[in-house]
This record gives structure tokens, C-alpha cells and sequence, in this order.
């Protein structure tokens, strides 16, 4: 089916989610090593949410994200070098080797940081928003989370505080059915989540999360409406992690879900969805490229010197 986006757009949106996808399994495939002292939350299956959301947004513009956090960062723009760096917690990583595949951050690109709290990107998002707007600057802010944030108390905060201001924020829920091992089914009224925004006044859409063009045309229609004054909106993008909550490999063996439920989630793989709408040429040369970039990260982030001082300049006492 032809895409509804200019050939260009869909170019750029494959290569942001090929080069995530590729990050992401180049950290599963050296992670057992135990060369990176860090926790990680791998995005792998949900590259089309980072893509699509990013595509639409200026430097200016600005992301909150939280723990599973590698494909924003990337997909914002944020230096890969230094992203390694980070996860092998080397003193060259953009947190300066301190904060670990959960805390990145690349400010000059628009990233204003990843957070390990369930939800808290949310109100750092609206306040951003708030000063956009008190400051009359045409900016969005961005707020990405997981159905399980959707449960916490400063969620329904969030809403009600955008709404009621009209901020130009634009709240993204990757859900993938999952908050850790536990189904949303388990956890919440069999009530879409979208609606539920919905009902605070946001304007709320679901689309296909494994569908980057549609996530990109989504974030477009909010960013359109909060520049112009019209307030929040919601996006639940429908999505599925294909690997553990937090490491590197699969989870069909703790009983919650089993490969046969994956089959129809893979046969919707983002990366495999975008490569029918490229060229052949343009996936081999992106691969190879990609390749060279990522060996070249992981190489200097494992010569890269360890910090050598305990949070100098982040850490303030009396």
C-alpha cells in the first residue's frame, strides 16, 4: 500500500528505526559480557514510536522520555558515540558515565532526559509546556511512556493541568500491553487508555505503534494543534516488546506468554513493515553504514577511562 507520506519522509523514518533496532541488538548480543554496569530496557519491536514521533519535531522541540530509553535518544538525534559511552558508564558518555542506559540526556538536540520513575516524565513535560507558552515560544513538548505509567496518579495530574491551560504537549503512550510481566488486562478496566485521556478534554487517536508512517502523520495533526493553540493531545500507540522488561534476551519462559503469542506481533515487525515501502539499495547502505558507526561507538566507549570522581558539579552539599 502506498504510503500517504512523500518517499523522502519514509526514507528517514526507516533509517532512524533500522539504526535503532540495530543498536538495540548490538547491546543484547555483547550485554552477557558484563562489560555495561548499567541495567537496560531494550526497545526492540517498538523502533516505529520513536521514528514517527521525532520526524515531526524540531531541536527546539522537546522529548521526555523514560527507562526505555535508547530509541528516543537516537531518534531525537542524540549522539550515539556518547550514548555508549553512557551504558558502559565511561566518563565520554552523555551523562558522564553516571547515569546508565536509564538516565540520557542531549540537551542541544532537544532531549531533555530519560527518567527510571514510572510516569515522572509526564509533569516535566507539562511544565516545559507551561513556559513554552508563558514565554510565547513555538515549541511542543513530548511526553513518552508505558501503559503501566497510565496507572500512576500524576498521569491523571498531567491531563487535567495541559487541559486546563491548553499547553502544547503532546503525551505518547507506547502501549505494548505489558508493565513488567503483568498484562493490562490484569491491571486495568477492559477501557481503551485513549479514552480515558479523552475524557480529561485531551484529544485523543490510537494508531498502529508498529506503523511509523501513521505514528509520524499522528504526532503531525498534535504538534499542528498545539502550536496553534488548541491544547494536549494523546497518542496510544499499539506496540509490542519482543524482548525481557529489563535485559537482553526473551521472556516466553516465565510462563506469562509464550512464543506462539508472538508470532502475529513479529509478522508486524516495524523494521520489516518499512522495508517494503524502501529500496533495496537503501537498506543495504544503510546497514553497512550503520555497522561501521556502531562497532566504531562500542569500541571507544570500551577504552573510554571510568569517571574517576564521585558526581563532581551534579552532586551540591551545604
Amino acid at each position: 500500500m502506498k504510503s500517504a507520506v512523500d518517499q523522502k519522509t519514509v526514507d528517514r523514518l526507516y533509517a532512524t528505526a533500522l539504526k535503532i533496532r540495530m543498536v538495540e541488538e548490538t547491546i543484547a548480543l555483547h550485554y552477557p559480557k558484563g562489560e555495561m554496569k548499567t541495567p537496560i530496557h531494550l526497545c526492540t519491536g517498538q523502533e516505529a514510536n520513536p521514528a514517527g514521533v521525532c520526524a515531526a519535531l524540531t531541536d527546539k522541540d522537546m522529548v521526555f522520555a523514560y527507562y526505555r530509553s535508547h530509541g528516543w535518544y537516537l531518534a531525537k538525534g542524540g549522539h550515539l558515540g556518547r550514548m555508549m559511552g553512557e551504558i558502559f558508564c565511561k566518563s565520554t558518555g552523555c551523562s558522564g558515565g553516571y547515569g546508565g542506559s536509564m538516565h540520557l540526556i542531549d540537551l542541544e538536540r532537544g532531549f531533555a532526559g530519560t527518567t527510571a520513575l514510572v510516569a515522572a516524565a509526564q509533569p516535566h513535560a507539562v511544565g516545559a509546556a507551561f513556559t513554552f507558552k508563558s514565554r510565547k515560544q513555538n515549541r511542543v513538548a513530548v511526553s513518552c511512556f508505558g501503559d503501566g505509567a497510565t496507572e500512576e496518579g500524576i498521569f491523571q495530574e498531567s491531563l487535567m493541568f495541559a487541559t486546563l491551560r491548553k499547553l502544547p504537549v503532546i503525551f505518547i503512550c507506547e502501549n505494548n500491553g505489558l508493565a513488567t510481566n503483568t498484562w493490562v488486562k490484569d491491571r486495568q478496566p477492559a477501557f481503551p487508555i485513549y479514552k480515558r485521556a479523552e475524557g480529561f478534554g485531551v484529544h485523543s487517536v490510537v494508531v498502529d505503534g508498529n506503523d511509523a508512517v501513521q505514528v509520524y502523520q499522528a504526532t503531525q495533526e498534535a504538534i499542528v494543534r498545539a502550536k496553534q493553540g488548541d491544547g494536549p493531545s494523546f497518542i496510544e500507540c499499539m506496540t509490542y516488546r519482543m524482548l525481557e522488561h529489563c535485559g537482553p534476551n526473551n521472556d516466553f519462559g516465565l510462563g506469562f506468554r509464550s512464543e506462539q503469542d508472538a508470532v502475529s506481533w513479529k509478522q508486524k515487525d516495524p523494521i520489516q513493515h518499512l522495508e517494503k515501502q524502501v529500496s533495496v539499495d537503501l537498506q543495504e547502505q544503510l546497514r553497512n553504514t550503520y555497522q561501521i558507526e556502531i562497532d566504531l561507538a562500542m569500541d571507544e566507549a570500551r577504552k573510554a577511562p571510568f569517571p574517576t570522581q564521585l558526581l563532581p558539579e551534579r552532586l551540591q552539599c551545604p
